[in-house]
């Protein structure tokens, strides 16, 4: 059985955090932040919200936004996220009670800045196995409360928000076949730890806060992400003349042009959420679509790319159509 994706929506906290705001904390300017990251903003939950109220209001305006669009039979909910407010419930059950499903599988998964388009692929195999016919996608990041606001490498690169896909059968397939993948061996490079202070056999800082090592994972996501869209389009038998758009996963916009320089593909069709946003890590594939789609330029029929990488270090692509 095939599937579609039939609705897209997000939800950021309202609370907006310019680079001035870390002047008086760490040594830093808006200059350096732009010319490093292209991050000119980002969003902060308040204290008293957590991931699991940015899936609930994500949620909330996906029906607000689509008046045809009904919660009636979702059967499943997936939520990527790495920065539950448990590890149980999941946040998956936390929407599911929230909006009174009944009858509804619920799991989070934990694959980083990969997690929605994970969860996307996850859809689409429980819909073709005919086991369920209705399935909201989460990725969704309260990362502020999991940020070391002392590190200057990574303290101005996080933003919260979240993002939803209802994902439904569909006569064409509209979820076209996806890629998955990891490498393990780079996990000292990009985790965050509350218990264990050893990863590969290599210590770590256990302290509840994200830690990264900047220069490796940069490379890294270029060299990954550009081999990777070369296959994902392979193994759909399509060449990226056949793409309309194409979404990174927004780390950091100079990732995003090395990559655009590396395969040859216009910038101004990789839609961002960088800018404004910063890095939101399993929210920023659905975010950068939001926007795009709400400026008009995602459009009905269009094919998308979206390839997202992050923590494992893991990553996962798929094409779909509108």
């Amino acid at each position: 059985m095939n599937s579609k994706i039939t609705a897209i929506s997000v939800y950021a906290p309202s609370q907006i955090i310019t680079n001035e705001w870390f002047t008086d904390k760490i040594e830093t300017n808006n200059e350096w932040i732009i010319s490093r990251t292209g991050i000119r903003e980002r969003r902060m939950a308040e204290p008293d919200e957590f991931t699991s109220d940015l899936c609930i209001k994500a949620v909330k305006n996906l029906l607000q936004e689509n008046p045809g669009i009904s919660l009636s039979g979702v059967d499943f909910i997936v939520v990527g996220t790495t920065t539950a407010d448990q590890v149980m419930p999941s946040m998956a059950t936390r929407v599911q009670n929230y909006f009174g499903l009944e009858n509804t599988g619920c799991i989070d998964i934990m694959a980083a800045c990969a997690g929605f388009v994970y969860g996307l692929i996850l859809a689409k195999g429980l819909i073709a196995a005919g086991a369920h016919k209705k399935v909201l996608v989460l990725g969704a990041e309260a990362l502020s409360k999991f940020t070391d606001f002392t590190d200057r490498t990574t303290c101005i690169l996080f933003g919260d928000a979240a993002g939803v896909a209802l994902v439904e059968p569909s006569d064409k397939a509209k979820i076209l076949s996806g890629i998955t993948g990891s490498e393990g061996a780079f996990g000292k490079d990009l985790y965050l730890s509350q218990h264990a202070s050893v990863v590969n056999g290599e210590e770590i800082v256990a302290n509840g806060k994200i830690h990264q090592n900047g220069k490796v994972v940069f490379k890294w996501a270029v060299r990954t992400m550009s081999q990777k869209i070369r296959e994902l389009l392979a193994v759909n038998n399509l060449t990226l003349d056949d793409l309309d758009w194409l979404i990174l996963h927004s780390a950091n916009l100079r990732i995003i042009e090395a990559v655009a320089s590396e395969i040859g593909y216009p910038l101004d069709k990789m839609p961002t959420s960088i800018e404004c946003f910063g890095n939101t890590s399993s929210a920023s594939i659905p975010l950068a679509w939001d926007i795009a789609a709400k400026a008009g330029k995602i459009k009905p029929g269009n094919k998308i790319l979206l390839l997202g990488f992050g923590g494992g270090l893991t990553y996962a692509g798929v094409i779909v159509e509108v």
